[in-house]
């Protein structure tokens, strides 16, 4: 295959190729604005050259043009296995079943890192690897164009992929300097094209003999160039310029993902929505287990709703941090060393719930153990990831049991900080029934706690039921204002009514308030391990309750719930005055009968995908790894292949037939290991072979000859610049000689000859020369 009817020299594709890099690593700094740091672009970078170059090397090794692109993805292949799954692999480069289930947790770690994260994104590793590939995809069509079909002009087409995408995140899109620099590098890929194509056609001498023609002077001042190559610049500047103020933006593209922060189980009113859902499973679905040796039983908080908007309850957008790793966490806002505390460690291990959010109690100091980038959000201290889930995660937590007495609690100052207003807000126009309800119950409370524990115990009271029904029965399931206006009146409903009833009024009574979505604490198995008694915890433990702020103590958690979880021993009535520090609720929840479809698909809580590999046969992942390493041993093979065929076609067109034959003859013989060196001469190659017992025979002894005498007339005779008519004779002689030299070589110096041939090995060692290549 040979496109272009002109061949180049190596080191003119070498210039192209160059020329080609820059522009695609120019290109690639558009991305800049969307990510934090450098490092991914010069892993980009590493790659783009590595693809690219890679090319340079294979055709110098004249492999079949459309082989090169396919071997260069073969490239692309065996660097990301180097740089994200060397462990995995086989001398760290080539990859195994396991490096391709990476790739594929990569993949879908980068999806959900571009939906959970805003700009600058952090990169963690399976963004990397969503960049490092892309790249190295465009760095292979962009050579495609350049090298193979011989249109470079083309070649802006992929480099405006990874332009064009900062204007689909951010308003501003692209930066101007960059599309400065991008439109430079274009200029310059053209220009050396086309001094390349022309100093290529004056050495072939490919001009019309019929036609009037002109022929330059192979080497142009630079000055009769300077002003074309300066107009063609500002006219490219100027296009940049144009397209970076007209570029429009989407920044809430559904392509690309929104860059606001995501939640668990989407926005607004949906998490409680699904709460709801699996909480009516008829039948649990088990979510994790832990073991904690000090015997704690805490809540485990997935997400905190701090925004309240009419019928909406949400998370606070705000962007991933990259400092904000779980190694060590910060101490909880509004605590003070006067409280008493102690850290508990706690072994969780998933079984099948999976989200992006990780269940940890509140507060945490440190996180051990985990797979993929998790990061803690400022203020409710909950973990999240950008590139990875909770299935099948191992981890140590550490958590930091906070033990108020009431006596601080009641002692908490009223004024409280500005960045706590936010917690207060509610919308202007309030139901009625609401702030009556506030006023009635926190009549007489002498101070926010004690309005607290009254708003606590009136719903706890026998005036309230417990039931995950009446709110899809009534039409008030949900937590905006309606609802709990409608449910201060049914006085029925499960724990999303109960927890959003008691923020508001905890709000309407001036004490900052949000809600927390997560875990109860589970129920005790019959295992222990260690001594210690395995805690199981499934769909039906999950819950949502309040936190309330107070200055001094922080965020406490109350237990409106009735039949829910426990109640915090500072939050009973009387606490202080002889009272237990914690009492277990009255009675056990009872679920609804009405459970989730099974064509409802679980949305974050209770999912649980099995892998596909786990449930295939050992015989399948064995004939899967045999046959990656099948492929990846049989490559040189395909290369030698597509080198002979080339080398046959060259002859059949008359391109430097007798180079070609007599290329492919000393090639076959280093394989067979007859032993060819570079510095001898066509004489005395031929001589060495004729000694063999093959060449004995008058039809191979012959040939041999006929294919020396060619080479020897078209190196040393009157030039020809590779031009002439088929000759099928050297066909015929080539097949002969090289017969031969199969029929004298034993049975395994064919086999090697075949799987490791030595002439490839041979000419990557070689100098690049300058002799013209047939275009390959």
């Amino acid at each position: 295959m040979n496109l272009d009817p002109v061949p180049l020299t190596r080191a003119q594709r070498l210039a192209l190729t160059t020329a080609s890099f820059v522009f695609l690593a120019v290109a690639t700094m558009s991305l800049g604005p969307l990510i934090a740091g450098s490092g991914w672009w010069w892993l980009c970078a590493f790659i783009a050259a590595g693809v690219l170059f890679s090319g340079v090397g294979l055709r110098a090794l004249r492999v079949t043009a459309a082989l090169v692109p396919v071997l260069e993805l073969v490239v692309l292949l065996l660097l990301l296995t180097l740089v994200f799954s060397a462990g995995s692999s086989i001398a760290l480069i080539i990859p195994t079943q396991g490096t391709f289930e990476t790739f594929a947790q990569l993949f879908s770690g980068a999806a959900r890192t571009i939906e959970q994260q805003s700009v600058p994104a952090i990169p963690v590793p399976a963004l990397t690897f969503a960049l490092a590939f892309g790249v190295g995809v465009l760095a292979v069509l962009v050579d495609i164009l350049v090298q193979t079909v011989r249109m470079p002009a083309l070649a802006a087409a992929p480099a405006l992929v990874p332009i064009l995408i900062p204007g689909f995140i951010i308003e501003a899109g692209a930066e101007v300097p960059t599309l400065v620099l991008a439109a430079a590098a274009y200029l310059l890929l053209l220009r050396i094209d086309v001094r390349v194509r022309r100093r290529a056609r004056l050495a072939a001498g490919d001009l019309d003999d019929d036609a009037a023609t002109v022929v330059p002077p192979k080497r142009v001042p630079i000055a009769s160039t300077l002003g074309a190559t300066l107009g063609l610049a500002a006219v490219g500047i100027l296009t940049a310029s144009v397209l970076a103020a007209s570029t429009p933006s989407i920044s809430t593209s559904l392509l690309l993902g929104s860059p606001g922060q995501g939640t668990l189980f989407a926005r607004g009113v949906s998490p409680f929505i699904d709460l709801g859902r699996d909480l009516r499973r008829p039948a649990p679905r088990p979510a994790f287990h832990y073991l904690a040796r000090d015997s704690d039983r805490p809540y485990f908080t997935l997400l905190t709703l701090d925004r309240f908007e009419g019928e909406v309850w949400g998370v606070t957008e705000q962007a991933v941090d990259g400092d904000n790793t779980v190694d060590a966490m910060p101490r909880p806002e509004g605590l003070s060393s006067a409280v008493a505390t102690s850290e508990h460690p706690i072994d969780v291990v998933v079984d099948e719930v999976r989200t992006t959010w990780l269940p940890v109690p509140y507060p945490t100091t440190s996180i051990e153990g985990l797979d993929g980038s998790w990061f803690w959000d400022a203020g409710s201290l909950t973990v999240r990831s950008v590139d990875t889930n909770t299935a099948g995660q191992r981890y140590r937590v550490n958590r930091l049991e906070i033990d108020p007495t009431p006596a601080q609690l009641r002692a908490a100052p009223r004024v409280l900080p500005d960045e706590l207003a936010r917690f207060l807000e509610l919308p202007d126009e309030v139901p009625a029934i609401i702030g009556e309800t506030a006023a009635s119950v926190t009549a007489g409370a002498g101070s926010p706690y004690d309005a607290a524990v009254a708003i606590q115990a009136y719903l706890r009271s026998n005036e309230f039921d417990y039931s995950t029904e009446a709110p899809v029965a009534e039409g008030y399931d949900g937590g905006g204002f309606d609802v709990i206006a409608k449910f201060l009146e049914v006085r029925a409903g499960y724990c999303v009514q109960f927890a959003a009833t008691m923020a508001v009024l905890a709000r309407e009574s001036g004490i900052p308030a949000r809600i927390s979505i997560g875990y109860t604490q589970g129920s005790p198995s019959e295992e222990r391990i260690d001594g210690v008694q395995r805690m199981e915890v499934d769909t039906h433990d999950l819950h949502s309750w309040p936190e309330l702020y107070f200055e001094g103590v922080g965020w406490v958690p109350f237990e409106p719930t009735p039949g829910r979880g426990t109640v915090p021993g500072y939050s009973r009535p009387g606490a202080g005055e002889g009272a237990s520090t914690a009492t277990p609720s009255a009675a056990p929840a009872t679920p609804g009968a009405s459970g989730r479809p099974d064509a409802d698909p679980d949305r974050g809580l209770a999912g649980g995908a099995s892998d596909p590999f786990a449930t295939n046969a050992w015989w399948i992942r064995g004939g899967v790894l045999t046959l990656v390493v099948l492929a990846l041993l049989l490559i040189p093979a395909v290369i030698r292949a597509g080198q002979r065929q080339a080398r046959r076609r060259r002859i059949r067109a008359g391109e430097w037939a007798a180079d070609a034959a007599w290329d492919e003859l000393t090639a076959t013989a280093a394989d067979l290991g007859a032993g060819v060196a570079d510095v001898e001469t066509p004489r005395v190659v031929a001589a060495r072979l004729s000694e063999r017992e093959a060449f004995t025979a008058d039809e191979p002894r012959t040939a041999l000859v006929a294919l020396r005498d060619a080479v020897e007339r078209e190196r040393y005779g009157p030039v020809r610049h590779g031009a002439g008519a088929p000759d099928e004779g050297l066909l015929d002689a080539l097949s002969v000689a090289v017969a031969a030299l199969a029929a004298d070589a034993r049975p395994a110096e064919r086999l090697a000859a075949a799987l490791a041939p030595q002439s490839l090995f041979a000419r990557v060692r070689r100098a690049f020369g300058e002799r013209p290549s047939a275009g390959a």
